[in-house]
């Protein structure tokens, strides 16, 4: 899978959607921005926790969606390496397969 195309197309096809249903997708972001507020748990913990969802529902383009927001919150390989084993831990096989995937978004997103 080439990443970036499959980012760009997601994008572009995400943008038609949500000139189709412009109060859901207000509703949505007011959502997201609500949850990803710094609290008692940080952003980027949060984006963590929902990498780690993206890998066990198997979602690609949310995978690619939240390594690209660790990436922009700092995160070392290091850090997303010891998050990627619990996922797997946590899902088996399929959440190994889909770990790698994360970690190679990684590769990818941080070279640019």
């Amino acid at each position: 899978m080439d990443w970036n195309d499959f980012m760009d197309e997601t994008v572009a096809n995400i943008t038609a959607l949500s000139r189709e249903m412009p109060e859901t997708v207000k509703g949505f972001n007011q959502m997201g921005g609500a949850a990803k507020k710094s609290g008692a748990l940080d952003e980027k913990t949060k984006e963590l926790m929902a990498l780690g969802i993206a890998i066990a529902t198997r979602c690609d383009s949310c995978i690619g969606f939240h390594v690209k927001a660790l990436i922009r919150l700092g995160i070392t390989r290091d850090e997303l390496c010891e998050a990627l084993a619990m996922a797997t831990y946590m899902g088996g096989g399929p959440s190994y397969a889909y770990s790698a995937k994360a970690l190679k978004a990684f590769e990818v997103f941080s070279a640019e």
